[in-house]
């Protein structure tokens, strides 16, 4: 599988954030359907999973997230491995990033996507042939 850009969990978020202001745009826009059919956009389950918590977290409706949950499953998932753990810890060390930073990018880079869109690590720098893109600057 190979997408253009990859989604982490922010970016997600802003876009059913009713008080985020200027980051709900920017995320509705990034969120459109037409990205969803050209296949130029990924997530994967760890994206979805802090989604869903801290969705939940914010409005309280464990039945909402889930439906959203199901409506973002529509663009390709990428799925946890064994493979993608072992990556993320080189990537962890060779980045000192966060453990979870570092598995967002491990998933980012295994779905051949060459922009991750995050606000959590530093914009423009290159994390293996996947670029950190703070799409609210």
């Amino acid at each position: 599988m190979s997408v253009h850009k990859f989604l982490d969990t922010n970016v997600l978020l802003y876009g059913y954030d009713q008080k985020a202001g200027a980051k709900r745009e920017v995320s509705l826009v990034l969120m459109q359907p037409g990205w969803q059919q050209l296949g130029s956009l990924a997530v994967s389950v760890q994206v979805l999973q802090e989604f869903y918590v801290n969705f939940v977290r914010k409005a309280g409706s464990h039945t909402e997230a889930r439906r959203i949950v199901e409506d973002l499953s529509l663009w390709p998932v990428i799925d946890n491995t064994h493979k993608i753990f072992g990556l993320g810890l080189i990537i962890r060390e060779r980045y000192n990033l966060s453990f979870w930073d570092a598995m967002i990018v491990a998933t980012a880079q295994t779905s051949g996507a060459s922009e991750l869109l995050t606000e959590d690590l530093n914009h423009g720098q290159d994390y293996g042939g996947v670029r950190a893109i703070n799409p609210f600057l």
